[in-house]
Protein backbone atom coordinates (compact mmCIF):
# COMPACT_ATOMS: atom_id res chain seq x y z
CA UNK A 1 0.00 0.00 0.00
CA UNK A 2 1.42 3.36 -1.22
CA UNK A 3 1.69 6.59 1.26
CA UNK A 4 -1.59 8.18 -0.16
CA UNK A 5 -3.58 5.17 -0.23
CA UNK A 6 -2.57 4.52 3.66
CA UNK A 7 -3.23 8.06 4.59
CA UNK A 8 -7.00 8.03 2.91
CA UNK A 9 -7.48 4.90 4.73
CA UNK A 10 -6.52 6.53 8.15
CA UNK A 11 -8.99 10.16 7.38
CA UNK A 12 -11.54 7.04 6.74
CA UNK A 13 -10.91 5.12 9.83
CA UNK A 14 -10.58 8.70 11.86
CA UNK A 15 -13.70 10.13 10.32
CA UNK A 16 -16.27 8.28 13.09
CA UNK A 17 -13.90 9.01 16.26
CA UNK A 18 -13.63 12.50 15.33
CA UNK A 19 -17.16 13.40 14.73
CA UNK A 20 -17.80 11.20 17.91
CA UNK A 21 -15.63 13.55 19.72
CA UNK A 22 -16.82 16.95 18.36
CA UNK A 23 -20.42 15.89 18.93
CA UNK A 24 -20.57 14.84 21.93
CA UNK A 25 -17.76 16.53 23.91
CA UNK A 26 -16.57 19.85 22.30
CA UNK A 27 -19.25 21.91 21.67
CA UNK A 28 -22.65 22.55 23.32
CA UNK A 29 -25.17 23.54 20.96
CA UNK A 30 -26.21 21.87 17.60
CA UNK A 31 -25.13 24.63 15.64
CA UNK A 32 -21.70 24.29 16.95
CA UNK A 33 -21.16 20.75 16.51
CA UNK A 34 -22.59 21.35 13.21
CA UNK A 35 -20.36 23.59 12.01
CA UNK A 36 -17.73 22.22 13.69
CA UNK A 37 -17.98 18.84 11.87
CA UNK A 38 -18.46 20.89 8.70
CA UNK A 39 -14.99 22.52 8.89
CA UNK A 40 -13.76 19.42 9.25
CA UNK A 41 -14.89 18.08 6.34
CA UNK A 42 -13.85 20.74 4.23
CA UNK A 43 -10.36 20.37 6.15
CA UNK A 44 -9.93 16.88 5.27
CA UNK A 45 -11.46 17.10 1.49
CA UNK A 46 -7.98 19.22 0.87
CA UNK A 47 -5.35 17.06 1.49
CA UNK A 48 -2.75 16.63 -0.81
CA UNK A 49 0.67 15.37 -1.64
CA UNK A 50 2.11 18.30 0.72
CA UNK A 51 1.00 16.18 4.07
CA UNK A 52 2.54 13.13 3.16
CA UNK A 53 5.20 13.61 5.65
CA UNK A 54 4.96 13.30 9.51
CA UNK A 55 5.54 17.54 10.14
CA UNK A 56 3.31 18.26 7.67
CA UNK A 57 0.89 15.65 9.07
CA UNK A 58 1.15 17.01 12.75
CA UNK A 59 0.50 20.51 10.81
CA UNK A 60 -2.28 19.93 9.63
CA UNK A 61 -3.87 17.99 12.61
CA UNK A 62 -2.84 20.94 15.21
CA UNK A 63 -4.89 22.84 12.37
CA UNK A 64 -8.02 20.50 12.52
CA UNK A 65 -8.21 21.46 16.36
CA UNK A 66 -8.17 25.05 15.82
CA UNK A 67 -9.99 25.93 13.11
CA UNK A 68 -12.89 23.59 14.20
CA UNK A 69 -14.29 26.04 16.98
CA UNK A 70 -17.16 28.14 15.60
CA UNK A 71 -15.12 30.99 17.54
CA UNK A 72 -12.17 31.07 15.77
CA UNK A 73 -14.10 31.98 12.14
CA UNK A 74 -15.32 35.17 12.36
CA UNK A 75 -14.44 36.98 9.04
CA UNK A 76 -13.67 41.09 9.05
CA UNK A 77 -14.00 41.28 4.57
CA UNK A 78 -14.57 39.01 1.71
CA UNK A 79 -13.43 40.36 -1.64
CA UNK A 80 -14.15 44.08 -2.68
CA UNK A 81 -17.08 46.06 -0.79
CA UNK A 82 -20.78 46.12 -2.31
CA UNK A 83 -21.63 49.75 -3.86
CA UNK A 84 -25.14 49.26 -1.90
CA UNK A 85 -22.95 49.19 1.26
CA UNK A 86 -23.60 47.23 4.41
CA UNK A 87 -20.89 44.91 3.07
CA UNK A 88 -22.19 41.68 4.19
CA UNK A 89 -18.86 40.11 5.43
CA UNK A 90 -18.04 43.01 8.16
CA UNK A 91 -17.85 41.13 11.38
CA UNK A 92 -19.24 43.81 13.85
CA UNK A 93 -18.74 41.63 16.63
CA UNK A 94 -15.12 42.02 16.42
CA UNK A 95 -15.65 46.10 16.83
CA UNK A 96 -18.14 45.32 20.35
CA UNK A 97 -16.58 48.10 23.15
CA UNK A 98 -18.20 49.73 26.24
CA UNK A 99 -18.97 52.31 24.06
CA UNK A 100 -22.46 50.39 23.04
CA UNK A 101 -21.42 49.90 19.30
CA UNK A 102 -23.65 47.82 17.21
CA UNK A 103 -26.86 47.59 19.98
CA UNK A 104 -24.27 45.85 22.47
CA UNK A 105 -25.12 48.03 25.68
CA UNK A 106 -26.37 46.57 28.48
CA UNK A 107 -27.98 49.74 29.60
CA UNK A 108 -31.53 48.89 29.74
CA UNK A 109 -34.09 50.68 27.06
CA UNK A 110 -36.31 52.25 29.43
CA UNK A 111 -38.37 54.00 26.71
CA UNK A 112 -39.18 52.39 23.58
CA UNK A 113 -39.62 54.57 21.01
CA UNK A 114 -42.26 54.34 18.41
CA UNK A 115 -40.21 54.29 15.55
CA UNK A 116 -38.54 50.93 16.44
CA UNK A 117 -40.35 48.52 14.46
CA UNK A 118 -39.07 44.90 15.61
CA UNK A 119 -38.54 43.79 18.56
CA UNK A 120 -35.50 41.68 19.91
CA UNK A 121 -36.33 37.47 19.50
CA UNK A 122 -37.97 38.32 15.93
CA UNK A 123 -36.95 36.11 13.06
CA UNK A 124 -35.65 38.21 9.70
CA UNK A 125 -34.44 38.29 6.58
CA UNK A 126 -32.55 40.81 4.70
CA UNK A 127 -34.20 42.41 1.93
CA UNK A 128 -30.86 42.22 -0.21
CA UNK A 129 -28.80 39.94 1.05
CA UNK A 130 -31.15 37.34 1.48
CA UNK A 131 -30.11 36.05 4.67
CA UNK A 132 -32.12 34.86 7.82
CA UNK A 133 -31.61 35.99 11.74
CA UNK A 134 -32.99 36.88 14.95
CA UNK A 135 -32.49 40.03 16.76
CA UNK A 136 -30.76 40.15 19.43
CA UNK A 137 -30.59 44.34 20.05
CA UNK A 138 -31.39 47.41 18.74
CA UNK A 139 -30.73 51.02 18.98
CA UNK A 140 -32.93 53.79 18.02
CA UNK A 141 -29.86 55.50 15.95
CA UNK A 142 -27.04 53.89 14.37
CA UNK A 143 -24.74 53.49 17.27
CA UNK A 144 -21.48 52.56 15.66
CA UNK A 145 -17.47 54.28 14.83
CA UNK A 146 -17.97 57.21 12.19
CA UNK A 147 -15.11 55.03 10.03
CA UNK A 148 -17.75 51.62 10.10
CA UNK A 149 -20.59 54.04 9.00
CA UNK A 150 -18.87 55.30 6.30
CA UNK A 151 -17.75 52.37 5.30
CA UNK A 152 -21.49 50.54 5.41
CA UNK A 153 -23.36 53.63 4.79
CA UNK A 154 -22.96 54.63 1.09
CA UNK A 155 -23.75 58.02 -0.66
CA UNK A 156 -27.62 58.38 -0.96
CA UNK A 157 -28.37 56.47 2.61
CA UNK A 158 -27.37 59.09 4.74
CA UNK A 159 -30.39 58.11 6.29
CA UNK A 160 -29.52 54.85 7.80
CA UNK A 161 -27.67 56.95 10.41
CA UNK A 162 -31.36 58.18 11.52
CA UNK A 163 -33.27 55.22 11.55
CA UNK A 164 -33.46 52.51 13.99
CA UNK A 165 -30.29 49.48 13.52
CA UNK A 166 -30.63 46.34 14.40
CA UNK A 167 -27.90 43.29 15.76
CA UNK A 168 -28.76 40.29 13.75
CA UNK A 169 -27.35 36.89 14.87
CA UNK A 170 -26.88 35.50 11.11
CA UNK A 171 -28.47 31.85 10.52
CA UNK A 172 -25.23 29.73 9.86
CA UNK A 173 -26.89 27.37 7.04
CA UNK A 174 -27.00 31.38 5.08
CA UNK A 175 -23.76 32.04 5.99
CA UNK A 176 -21.33 29.38 7.49
CA UNK A 177 -18.81 31.26 9.66
CA UNK A 178 -20.80 32.73 12.42
CA UNK A 179 -21.81 36.14 12.44
CA UNK A 180 -23.50 39.23 13.93
CA UNK A 181 -24.18 42.05 11.28
CA UNK A 182 -25.84 45.47 12.26
CA UNK A 183 -28.47 46.36 9.88
CA UNK A 184 -31.07 49.73 9.18
CA UNK A 185 -34.34 49.02 9.66
CA UNK A 186 -35.55 49.55 6.12
CA UNK A 187 -33.52 46.30 4.78
CA UNK A 188 -35.04 43.91 7.61
CA UNK A 189 -38.32 42.01 7.02
CA UNK A 190 -40.02 39.68 9.39
CA UNK A 191 -40.48 36.21 8.48
CA UNK A 192 -42.42 33.37 10.68
CA UNK A 193 -41.64 29.98 11.40
CA UNK A 194 -38.04 30.01 11.11
CA UNK A 195 -35.80 28.58 13.68
CA UNK A 196 -32.25 29.64 13.56
CA UNK A 197 -28.89 28.33 13.89
CA UNK A 198 -26.17 29.70 15.06
CA UNK A 199 -23.52 28.60 17.73
CA UNK A 200 -24.49 31.70 20.46
CA UNK A 201 -27.95 30.98 20.37
CA UNK A 202 -28.52 29.81 23.54
CA UNK A 203 -26.30 32.96 25.05
CA UNK A 204 -29.52 34.84 24.41
CA UNK A 205 -32.72 33.21 24.35
CA UNK A 206 -33.98 30.22 26.35
CA UNK A 207 -36.48 28.98 23.94
CA UNK A 208 -38.30 28.98 20.20
CA UNK A 209 -42.23 29.36 20.41
CA UNK A 210 -42.77 28.59 17.36
CA UNK A 211 -42.97 32.06 16.01
CA UNK A 212 -39.89 33.70 18.05
CA UNK A 213 -37.24 33.53 20.10
CA UNK A 214 -37.87 34.21 24.22
CA UNK A 215 -35.06 36.39 25.65
CA UNK A 216 -32.85 34.71 29.10
CA UNK A 217 -33.40 36.98 32.03
CA UNK A 218 -30.50 39.09 31.33
CA UNK A 219 -31.57 40.37 27.58
CA UNK A 220 -35.57 40.70 28.94
CA UNK A 221 -33.69 43.04 31.43
CA UNK A 222 -32.18 45.06 29.26
CA UNK A 223 -35.00 45.26 26.74
CA UNK A 224 -38.25 45.28 29.24
CA UNK A 225 -40.42 46.98 26.84
CA UNK A 226 -40.52 44.53 24.07
CA UNK A 227 -42.70 42.12 25.25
Amino acid sequence: MDRRAGLQLGVLLLAVPVQYLVSQWMFSTESQRSYAIRNLINEASGLTDDYFSWKSWKKWCAKIISNISPYNSMPHFEGEDDPNGESPAVEVINHMDPKGYFAGSVEPRTYRPPEVKYRIGQVVKHKRWGYRGVIVGWDELTKAPEYWIKHNHPPGKEHWRTQPNYAILVDTRDRLAPQITYVPQENLEIIINVQILHPSIEEYFEKFDGAQYLPRPWLKAVYPYDY
